[in-house]
């Protein structure tokens, strides 16, 4: 399976961009989340722990579209 480009109302969008967005929401809620229950005081650089679950967040989400874990 291939990614193709996305038609929004005429304009080519990357596959990848809406894949960005989706990532950026759930990494806003679970940052949330993480903050709500102070899980940011067991972590020793909140910075390079908030990237590396939006790395692993953005992997996760192209992986399902290819459907590897399907």
């Amino acid at each position: 399976m291939n990614y193709a480009e996305l038609n929004l109302f005429g304009v080519y969008v990357a596959p990848i961009a809406p894949m960005i967005v989706v990532a950026w929401l759930l990494l806003w809620l679970l940052r949330r989340l993480a903050a709500a229950l102070g899980l940011f005081q067991y972590v020793w650089h909140p910075a390079l722990f908030v990237a590396a679950l939006y790395l692993i967040l953005l992997a996760g989400i192209v992986l399902l579209g290819k459907g590897v874990f399907v």
